[in-house]
């Protein structure tokens, strides 16, 4: 090993020197180390020393008092003394010695510079002091209570004694050295002859010649090579195996599994299998792997393999993968964007589509048209963000709601006015971007966000507004995504275009049903109404209601449904509306006016087919009831329809029993049957379309239960019963059309009807109407005391001239009207005709219908009743200004 011939012995005697000179550094650096260690001690000591002497209790009051020599100087030798340090010397801003440690020097002026002091700062340095010597000095300024210095401390360590400190520490430092320098020895001979073994006692000649003839073959090569041992840890290897798998610099030597290979390789390395052309990945490297067992020289099995380099390859399946994950964004765009046709919801998933796999930040804008659901009629650069998604919340980009006007030499306006998706590869380095809120784009950059691509949405030709991607983690944004950006906003426009057409069509058929449903319901005293109306998020329907006041101081209440949605279904409901309020002129049953209502309804179905855009009405629903606030009686019939709840006063809640008929336009000419209910005053009558109970996530019979219940527990008026059955029972999206009618029910008092018999004698006329006017003076109503008089005695003459007996008289004294009925056994009807100048009668009921706010005939299973309605609010006036006296002359009360 100490032989200079060997490799082993030149090695040992290189470490021996290297050793030694790197001994001896060691401690000169720990000799000046401790020097300078000691004196930032003797510094810190000082300037700790004049601190605390200047700031002690009385220094201050000493150096303003006539004689501070005699009070500063026992004090400052005190704590020279007892604090260690070499000097403490006080004097005043000019420069002369209060205390000094040589009592000759006490009022001499100070050499040197204490500017610094006085300027109320710490100066310290290293100079030679009078009567001390050379020394590290800290000097202090003393503040008088005003700010001012009154004074100055200065606190010395010789330099001498901080080299004492120095001396003695040096043999602890000479015999720490030593005792490195032996290990290092011992070491440097320990590696030595592991050397001397490895290398067999070779010179360096012959280990240069070998170590060439190794780095020839082994380097030369252009595939990795790796020999492993049993123990799987690296042995060797060669330059392209180390840039292969980016070795570290120290590999050999290591474990398989700590030079931070990916996991399968690193297991096939460390296996010691046989593998051929295994493929692995190694960073951006995809490598082909082979393995063989070896032989190591008797120091136990082991494995040797090659690494060949296949990255283009991997290139090639990289551009495949991402084709791939392209392809399937597309794919989850199709299935994703679309599925509803709300144009808000459509933008905010082709945002949440991008992101995060395309862009990290991606926003839609909307033209202001396009948003209402009209045409637009122009690329116009003012816009409404209605989406916006990214991987962060706390982005600087325009939220939800703003209104954006892009510049015309934007990226976003030059991508509007070509077509085309427009790529900003650096939003730093591109001005033009910036030029709409320079701020705003600033706080962007500094965000993070580096690149924008901007697709105008096209679909049809039309631009419907703009969709920006943006990226900030990922690589910026290449030529090669414009393709996939222009496609994937291509897809979305189309579906936003169908949400903006689906917008427009609802819109006009929410437009025409509101105008066809009721505005306001008309005024009457039998029942109190309220009413709610919601239609389907789906799109309008045909459900529809309607209070309709009849004769006699009647009310008929209607709710029904038409099958389907969309215009089709609005514009049969509208027909159907009408329809009822025609056949409630001619004053039917319930009964009878379904059976005309469900002829109706099958002759439209028949004589309007499907058109191939849409399928016939295919039948309606239909429930109506008609109450008489003189009796409390409601006479309901229903063809299809869900019968009526009931809330009696006490709070109870029922469902009468209903005959219920096939639904309109399926009746095939069957009977329609009525039920008569007795209502007390105060009964809420509830009725409702199917739209209300039925649900998919409920049966029938809960729908009832539920809405029972709802009914229950609100409270007694008809608007409160509406919010609190919506409340309980309204689904989150409501899938039909829900109507609800609750009615409240009065009763007129008894004293406000008057009824008699009448005779089939004409001297009967004079006595009834006599009885009439007595009891419309008992109403208080003088002012219309005399046309009524004029109708009763027409009506009456009427009956008993061409009616049948029973002939019954009926005055309604309602809250706002007079109401006259005249009923008989016939059902003959009279009819209104203007009479000539030479005729003797036939003005009878030209009058009637002159002084009578409305007349008509209603029949009934017994014969028919003549009514009249006068208003109570404009007192009525004889025709022409003549009076009462001067008609009643003109004719007898047999003529009329």
């Amino acid at each position: 090993m100490l032989s200079v011939r060997t490799a082993a012995g030149q090695v040992f005697a290189l470490q021996v020197v290297l050793v030694a000179l790197l001994a001896s550094a060691a401690v000169i650096a720990l000799v000046l180390q401790a020097r300078g260690a000691s004196l930032e001690e003797a510094r810190d000591r000082s300037l700790v020393g004049a601190q605390t002497f200047a700031r002690a209790p009385g220094t201050l009051e000493a150096m303003k008092s006539s004689d501070p020599t005699a009070l500063l100087q026992p004090r400052a030798e005190e704590a020279r003394k007892g604090s260690g340090v070499d000097y403490i010397i006080a004097f005043d801003t000019e420069g002369f010695r209060w205390t000094h440690p040589d009592p000759d020097l006490i009022g001499k002026h100070v050499v040197g510079s204490y500017a610094e002091a006085l300027g109320g700062h710490v100066h310290q340095e290293t100079y030679d002091t009078p009567g001390v010597g050379r020394a590290v000095d800290s000097m202090v300024p003393v503040f008088d209570t005003d700010g001012s210095v009154a004074g100055l401390v200065s606190v010395g360590i010789k330099v001498k004694s901080v080299n004492a400190a120095v001396v003695d520490q040096l043999p602890m430092i000479f015999g720490a050295a030593g005792g490195a320098l032996l290990v290092a020895m011992a070491g440097s001979a320990l590696v030595s002859r592991r050397l001397l073994h490895q290398t067999h006692g070779l010179g360096p000649a012959e280990m240069t010649r070998m170590y060439e003839h190794h780095d020839a073959v082994l380097h030369s090569v252009r595939e990795g090579v790796l020999i492993i041992d049993d123990d799987a840890r690296l042995l060797l290897a060669n330059d392209e195996a180390r840039q292969l798998l980016e070795l570290p610099e120290e590999a050999e030597g290591r474990p398989i599994t700590e030079l931070g290979l990916a996991p399968g390789t690193a297991d096939l390395l460390g296996s010691g299998r046989t593998a051929d052309d295994e493929v692995h990945l190694a960073g951006d490297r995809l490598l082909a792997v082979n393995m063989r067992p070896v032989d190591s020289y008797g120091k136990g099995p082991g494995s040797v393999a090659t690494l060949r380099d296949s990255t283009e390859l991997r290139t090639l399946a990289g551009r495949a993968e991402v084709a791939r994950e392209r392809l399937q964004l597309l794919y989850d765009a199709g299935v994703r964007i679309g599925s509803t046709l709300d144009m808000v919801r459509t933008t905010e998933e082709l945002a949440e589509v991008a992101v995060p796999q395309f862009a990290d930040y991606a926003t839609v804008e909307l033209l202001d048209a396009v948003q209402r659901g009209e045409e637009p009629d122009g690329a116009s650069l003012t816009m409404h963000r209605t989406a916006m998604c990214g991987v962060r919340d706390d982005h600087p980009l325009y939220r939800v709601g703003e209104r954006i006007t892009f510049l015309p030499t934007m990226p976003q306006a030059r991508g509007l006015r070509d077509g085309r998706a427009v790529l900003v590869p650096e939003l730093r380095a591109a001005p033009d971007w910036q030029a709409l809120d320079p701020e705003r784009a600033q706080r962007i950059v500094d965000f993070g966000l580096r690149s924008m691509i901007s697709v105008p949405l096209q679909a049809r030709g039309v631009v419907l507004g703009m969709v920006g991607f943006y990226r900030s983690d990922k690589e910026p944004f290449t030529e090669d995504d414009l393709s996939f950006a222009e496609e994937l906003a291509a897809r979305a426009a189309v579906c936003i275009d169908n949400a903006r057409r689906y917008t427009r069509e609802h819109a006009t058929a929410a437009t025409l049903q509101r105008s066809l449903l009721p505005r306001t319901l008309p005024e009457q005293s039998a029942l109190e109404v309220a009413y709610r109306y919601l239609p389907a998020q789906a799109g309008v329907g045909g459900d529809w209601f309607d209070v309709i006041p009849l004769p006699g101081a009647r009310v008929a209440l209607v709710v029904g449904d038409v099958v389907g949605h969309g215009l089709h279904a609005a514009v049969t409901m509208g027909r159907l509306r009408v329809a009822v309020h025609n056949f409630c002129a001619l004053d039917l049953s319930p009964d009878e006016l379904l059976r005309h209502l469900d002829e109706l309804v099958a002759r439209i179905d028949q004589g309007e087919p499907g058109d191939g855009e849409g399928e016939g009405m295919l039948g309606a629903t239909c429930l109506f009831a008609i109450y008489d606030p003189s009796s409390g009686s409601c006479s309901i019939a229903r063809a299809g329809h869900p019968g009526p709840a009931l809330v009696h006063p006490d709070g109870t809640v029922s469902f009468p029993e209903v005959p219920v008929s096939p639904p309109l336009g399926l009746g095939a000419g069957l009977p329609v049957e009525t039920a008569e209910l007795q209502l007390p005053e105060g009964t809420r009558l509830a009725l409702y379309t199917d739209g209300l109970i039925e649900d998919r996530r409920r049966d029938l019979d809960t729908g009832f239960a539920l809405l029972g219940e709802a009914l229950a527990r609100s409270g007694q008026d008809p608007e409160q019963t509406c919010q609190a059955v919506l409340d309980a029972m309204l689904p989150a999206r409501p899938g039909d059309d829900i109507a609800l009618l609750v009615a409240r029910t009065r009763l007129l008092d008894p004293d406000q009807v008057a009824e008699w018999e009448v005779p089939a004698d004409p001297a009967a006329v004079s006595r009834i109407r006599a009885a009439c006017a007595r009891r419309l003076e008992t109403w208080g109503l003088d002012e219309v005391a005399f046309p009524t008089e004029l109708i009763l005695s027409e009506l009456v003459t009427n009956a008993i001239r061409y009616g049948t007996e029973p002939i019954r008289l009926r005055l309604l004294h309602d809250r706002s009207s007079l109401i006259c009925e005249v009923a008989d056994g016939s059902s003959t009807s009279p009819h209104l005709r203007r009479a000539k100048t030479t005729d003797e009668g036939g003005r009878g009921l030209f009058l009637v219908a002159r002084f009578a706010q409305r007349w008509g005939t209603r029949y009934t299973p017994h014969g028919k009743v003549i009514w009249t309605e006068q208003s109570l609010h404009d007192a009525a006036a004889a025709p022409g200004g003549a009076t009462g006296d001067e008609l009643l002359d003109q004719w007898t009360d047999l003529e009329l």
